[in-house]
């Protein structure tokens, strides 16, 4: 009784964070003067959480599978922030083989976590920071045969001590632009407004990128988006998200490269390394109340 109650509050919940996504930003006659100098942009895609452990419709292997192949652009590259000793995730068999072909693939594997749950790194003392840290590292590299260059934050969450660790263990902060706001909610695993979502959240960026606040990397201004791959929503709509993005920055303005997503890891990889955190002090963006309640709930 609790739990159904609980369910039909969070659901309830849920709709009416869907009915609050605000009207895009109207471009002024300022803004388009603006964009006219800027290089146009190109999505750079992550994903949190993964990989999946399940034997049953495995929802990172979709999205892998979708990546590779797909109407707009053959096998795009991605960001994977791992969590690497999480039973539901990469401390199984599968999860671990996984890794190993987001790596094969080209993919970018970045660390999440290395503890057996989605844990926070501000509530871990200095001594399991750092073997959490070291272990997420080693499990990478025993993969990739390097140790990993980027992190994020499990809640997105970091002060000035975890990042400080973060430095010593060369690890860099990635954080977002835009959010698929994908995140499950005891049991409400849809998106019904992420069209709408995106097309929002691009025209704010776009007020960013007029007045020059983005870098641009290889000709290209890098705009990063978080997905999480273990929801399997995302996973069945990859393609659907990817022709989103597309269709949202036509409808802002906003100019996309010839090849609008990243396909050679060398040049996301550099890309990447342009939007990183420079200062514990910098502003956090959020990924959103929608991948927050996932967060919360799901592990």
């Amino acid at each position: 009784m609790k739990r159904g109650f609980k369910l039909l509050c969070t659901l309830l919940l849920a709709v009416g964070l869907a009915g609050c996504i605000g009207a895009p930003i109207e471009m002024t006659a300022q803004t388009e003067q603006r964009l006219r100098v800027q290089a146009p942009i190109r999505f750079l895609l992550t994903f949190d959480d993964g990989p999946s452990a399940s034997s049953i419709y495995n929802p990172t292997e979709r999205v892998l599978d979708d990546l590779l192949d797909n109407p707009l652009q053959l096998a795009i590259k991605a960001v994977f922030f791992v969590q690497t000793r999480a039973s539901r995730a990469g401390g199984s068999d599968i999860g671990r083989r996984i890794m190993a072909r987001e790596h094969a693939e080209g993919h970018v594997l970045g660390f999440h976590t290395a503890t057996p749950r989605h844990t926070n790194h501000r509530s871990l003392d200095p001594p399991e920071l750092e073997q959490s840290l070291s272990d997420g590292s080693a499990d990478i590299a025993l993969i990739t045969g390097v140790s990993p260059s980027l992190v994020r934050p499990p809640f997105w969450n970091y002060d000035k001590r975890t990042f400080a660790a973060y430095q010593r263990h060369g690890l860099h902060v990635l954080l977002t632009d835009l959010s698929a706001n994908d995140g499950k909610v005891w049991g409400f695993n849809a998106s019904p407004r992420r069209r709408a979502n995106m097309l929002r959240q691009l025209s704010e960026v776009r007020e960013r990128i007029a007045l020059g606040q983005l870098p641009t990397v290889d000709g290209a201004i890098p705009v990063v988006v978080t997905f999480h791959d273990l929801n399997r929503y995302t996973a069945r709509h990859t393609q659907e998200y990817l022709q989103i993005l597309l269709d949202s920055a036509q409808a802002t303005g906003l100019k996309t490269a010839p090849k609008p997503f990243y396909d050679d890891t060398a040049a996301l990889q550099r890309a990447v390394m342009a939007r990183t955190v420079t200062s514990s002090e910098q502003p956090v963006r959020l990924p959103g109340l929608w991948n927050w309640l996932w967060d919360r709930n799901s592990h």
